[in-house]
C-alpha cells in the first residue's frame, strides 16, 4: 500500500462549543468514523483526506495527524515510548527545525514545559540512536510542529498539519476593534445559512472589517477557506505529497469558478466607522470578490434595504456590547432601538445576531427561534436566530407605571426643594419601590444609577430586566441621553466599598452645595467623592467652626474640611490614608477660593495617627466619619465601627479642648451607640440622626447615624 492510500487518524481541534459544527462539516465532506469529543473531532482517512480537511474545514482551528499513542506513567517511560513508537526520521530531517507544544498532566508530569522537554528528548534520542545529526528547536518559525496531549496516563502525539491556526485564512490583513475570529464567524454563518439556505441577499449593518459577510459569501460560493493560505504545517514534512496537494488545490479552484458563475446573491455591508469600511473593501479585494459586495458608511439604526427581486434575505451581525463600565446604558438603548428598527423595516427577513451579553438580546423584543452558546475568545456569547417572516408580537411588559409615576412625583417635589437649598446634587430615588432596587442621584444634568444587590429570592435575570427597564424609563420618559447616565452595580455597604476604584472613564464635573463647590467623579469610583446624605453634618460643622481649630478624621475628599474653612476656622487638619483623596481635597479647597497651603493635609492611617498624637495638640471640633469596616493592608489592624467606636471616640476625646465637640458619624445601618461606656468617660451624647436626614433621604432614615459628643461642664 502506498503512503497516499495508507489509513491515517486525524484530530480536528476547535474552540469550545464548536465541536458540533466541526462534526457536521466532516460528515458533509464525506469522512467516515467521525467521533465528536471535547475540543474537536477524531476522524480516519487517507493523506488526501487530511489535505482536504486542512483546505475545507471552516470552524476548526487545526488539523492534527496522529503519530502515536501510549500509556505512560513516568518521564523515562514517556521518552522511551515516544522515541521508539514513531519513525521520527520519516517526519523531519536533521537539518530541519521543530517545536513541541504540550498540554495536560498527570502525577509524574505536572507542567507543560517539562512535558514538552520530554517529547523533544524522545525525538533527539531517535536521531542519535540512528547516528544521524539531530534537528534543532526553533520556537518562532519551526519547520515542524509536534503537539502532544497527556490525559491521566494516556499520551497522544501529533503532527500539526495546519501550522498556524486555520482561522488565518489570508484575506484579512486589517481588522477592526472587536473582530470575530474567522472560525467563529464561519460557525455563525453556517447556523444562519441553515435557516436561510437559499439566501439571495445578505446584509451586515455592523460589518466592521467584513468577516461575517466574507465567511457567509465563501460558504455560498463553495470557496475553500484555506485557498489563500501560503504556508502550511505539512510543507516541510518528510511525508508531504506536493502533487496530491496541488490536485486538491486545483479542484478547489474549479469548484469556486463554477460557483461564481451560478451565484445570484447580493452582499451588503455597512458600518458607522469609515475606517472599518475601508478595511472591509481591502479585505474583499484580497479575497478576489470585490465585485460581489456593496459597502456604505451608515448607522445601523437607519439602514433600510430595498429587496427588489430578493426573496430570501438574511441579516447577520455582531452588534457592539459593553465591555467597559459606562458603556452599558448606551449599548442597552442601542439594542432597544435596533429591535424596533428590525420589526419596522425587516419584516420577512431571517436574522442571526451574536452578542457577548445575552441580556442585551432580550432588549430587541424579538422572539428567537434558536439560541446557541459560543465562545468569542474568552467571552461567553450567544448566537440567536430570528424569523421575521413571523409576526413579532410585543412582549407583555411586566412593569407597571408605578416606577415612572414615582420618579415624576419625586422630581416635582425634590427639584424645587433642591433649587431652594442651593443643591446641584441630590437623591431622586432610593429604592422607593422594592422591585426597582436602585438609587438614582442627580448631579447637574447627569444621573447616577446605583444598583443594589437583588435579594436572594429574585432571579438574576429578573433583576437585570428591571434594571434595563429603569434605564429605559429614564431615557424615554425623562429624555435623558445615554451619555448623561452613569450605571454602577454595588452591594449593600460592606466596609467603605465606595473607596474601590473602577475602570477609568474620567467623567468629572463640579456641583454646588449650600454655597460650596465640589469636584465629583461620576464614573471611576463606586462613590462620587461627595456623600450626599452628610449635608447636614457638613453644615453643622461649618456652624461650629468659627474661630476654631478643626480636625477631620477619615477625611476622604475633604468636603467637611471645606465647610469648616468656609465657616471661618482658625485651622483645619484633614487626615486620610489615601494620597489620591487628599489631593482631591486640595482641589476642592481651590474651587472654593481657599489656599490649601493655609491648611494641613496628612496622609496617615487615622487610628495609628491618633495613637501617636501628644495631648498638647488639641482641637475645638473633631469630625469623625469612619468606615463601617476596614482591613486595608496599610492599616495595622482591622476596624469595625460597632466593635471599636468606643475606643475610637476615647482616643479622639483626648485631643479635645475643654469645651471641645466631637461630631461622630457612620453608615452602619444597625449601629448601636454604647451610651453607657461613653457616659462613663464623662461625655454627653446628643443624637442628631433624625435632624440630619434631609428631604431627599427621608425614605432611608437608616442611611447614617450622627452624634454630637462633648464633656460635661
Amino acid at each position: 500500500m502506498s503512503q497516499a492510500d495508507a489509513r491515517l487518524q486525524f484530530f480536528a481541534t476547535c474552540a469550545k462549543n464548536l465541536e458540533p459544527m466541526v462534526f457536521q462539516e466532516l460528515i458533509e465532506l464525506g469522512f467516515e468514523q467521525v467521533k465528536q469529543t471535547a475540543g474537536g473531532c477524531r476522524f480516519n482517512g487517507t493523506l488526501k483526506d487530511g489535505y482536504k480537511a486542512c483546505l475545507w474545514l471552516r470552524s476548526a482551528s487545526r488539523v492534527l495527524l496522529l503519530l502515536g499513542e501510549a500509556e505512560t506513567k513516568n518521564a523515562r517511560d514517556l521518552v522511551a515510548k515516544v522515541s521508539f513508537a514513531t519513525d521520527w526520521t520519516a517526519i523531519l530531517g536533521s537539518q530541519q527545525t521543530f517545536v513541541v507544544q504540550f498540554t495536560g498532566q498527570n502525577h509524574a508530569i505536572r507542567n507543560t514545559q517539562f512535558g514538552a522537554q520530554l517529547i523533544k528528548d524522545a525525538v533527539v534520542d531517535a536521531f542519535q540512536r540512528n547516528q544521524i545529526e539531530r534537528p534543532n528547536i526553533d520556537k518562532n518559525q519551526p519547520d515542524i510542529v509536534i503537539r502532544a496531549h497527556l490525559n491521566r496516563d494516556q499520551l497522544s502525539w501529533y503532527l500539526d498539519l495546519s501550522g498556524t491556526s486555520l482561522h488565518q485564512r489570508g484575506y484579512r490583513t486589517k481588522q477592526g476593534l472587536a473582530p470575530l475570529r474567522e472560525t467563529l464567524a464561519a460557525a455563525v454563518a453556517m447556523r444562519a445559512l441553515a435557516q436561510q439556505p437559499q439566501a439571495d441577499l445578505v446584509l451586515d449593518p455592523f460589518c466592521g472589517a467584513g468577516t461575517l459577510l466574507f465567511e457567509a459569501a465563501m460558504q455560498l460560493l463553495d470557496y475553500a477557506p484555506g485557498l489563500l493560505r501560503e504556508q502550511w504545517g505539512f510543507d516541510r514534512w518528510q511525508g508531504h505529497d506536493a502533487e496530491l496537494w496541488q490536485s486538491e488545490l486545483a479542484l478547489a479552484h474549479a469548484r469556486l469558478a463554477q460557483a461564481k458563475e451560478q451565484l445570484n446573491t447580493r452582499f451588503i455591508g455597512s458600518d458607522i466607522d469609515p475606517k472599518a469600511i475601508e478595511m472591509a473593501k481591502e479585505n474583499a479585494e484580497n479575497l478576489g470578490l470585490s465585485e460581489l459586495f456593496s459597502w456604505s458608511v451608515a448607522n445601523a439604526e437607519h439602514v433600510t434595504i430595498e429587496l427588489d427581486q430578493a426573496k430570501h434575505p438574511l441579516l447577520l451581525a455582531n452588534p457592539p456590547y459593553a465591555e467597559r463600565l459606562g458603556e452599558e446604558i448606551e449599548t442597552l438603548l442601542l439594542y432597544r432601538r435596533l429591535g424596533q428598527h428590525l420589526r419596522e423595516h425587516f419584516h420577512g427577513w431571517q436574522v442571526a445576531l451574536i452578542s457577548g451579553d445575552e441580556s442585551l438580546l432580550k432588549q430587541l423584543r424579538c422572539r428567537s427561534e434558536r439560541k446557541y452558546r459560543l465562545l468569542n475568545g474568552a467571552i461567553e456569547s450567544t448566537l440567536a436566530l430570528y424569523d421575521l417572516t413571523k409576526e413579532q408580537i410585543e412582549f407583555t411588559k411586566i412593569q407597571s407605571e408605578d416606577f415612572p409615576n414615582r420618579l415624576k412625583k419625586n422630581q416635582q417635589k425634590l427639584k424645587k426643594w433642591a433649587n431652594k437649598q442651593g443643591l446641584d446634587a441630590w437623591r431622586w430615588y432610593d429604592a422607593d419601590l422594592p422591585e426597582y432596587n436602585v438609587a438614582i442621584d442627580v448631579y447637574n444634568d447627569y444621573v447616577v444609577i446605583q444598583e443594589y444587590a437583588a435579594p436572594k429570592d429574585v432571579p438574576a435575570s429578573l433583576a437585570q430586566e428591571r434594571l434595563w427597564y429603569i434605564v429605559n424609563v429614564l431615557a424615554e420618559t425623562f429624555a435623558i441621553s445615554p451619555d448623561k447616565m452613569v450605571l454602577k452595580t454595588r452591594q449593600r455597604q460592606v466596609g467603605k466599598r465606595q473607596y474601590e476604584k473602577l475602570k477609568p472613564r474620567g467623567l468629572i464635573t463640579t456641583v454646588h452645595e449650600q454655597g460650596a463647590l465640589f469636584e465629583v467623579n461620576l464614573s471611576d469610583y463606586l462613590d462620587t467623592g461627595l456623600f450626599l446624605d452628610h449635608r447636614f453634618a457638613r453644615a453643622e460643622l461649618q456652624r461650629l467652626s468659627q474661630s476654631k481649630d478643626v480636625l477631620n478624621l477619615f477625611a476622604y475628599t475633604c468636603s467637611a474640611s471645606v465647610y469648616a474653612a468656609l465657616g471661618g476656622a482658625n485651622s483645619v487638619v484633614s487626615v486620610d490614608m489615601s494620597r489620591t483623596y487628599l489631593e482631591w481635597g486640595e482641589r476642592n479647597f481651590r474651587l472654593n477660593q481657599l489656599n490649601p497651603r493655609a491648611y494641613e493635609f496628612i496622609q496617615a492611617d487615622c487610628l495609628t495617627w491618633l495613637s501617636k498624637q501628644r495631648p498638647q495638640q488639641r482641637f475645638d471640633v473633631v469630625f469623625v466619619d469612619p468606615p463601617t469596616f476596614s482591613n486595608s493592608k496599610r492599616m495595622d489592624a482591622t476596624f469595625d465601627v460597632q466593635r471599636d467606636h468606643v475606643s475610637l471616640i476615647k482616643n479622639v476625646s483626648k485631643l479635645l479642648k475643654d469645651d471641645g465637640i466631637i461630631l461622630f458619624s457612620n453608615n452602619k445601618r444597625k449601629f448601636k451607640l454604647d451610651y453607657a461606656e461613653l457616659e462613663a468617660l464623662g461625655l454627653v451624647v446628643e443624637d442628631l440622626t433624625a435632624a440630619s436626614i434631609s428631604t431627599d433621604f427621608a425614605r432611608n432614615k437608616g442611611i447614617h447615624h450622627l452624634f454630637k459628643l462633648y464633656y460635661r461642664d
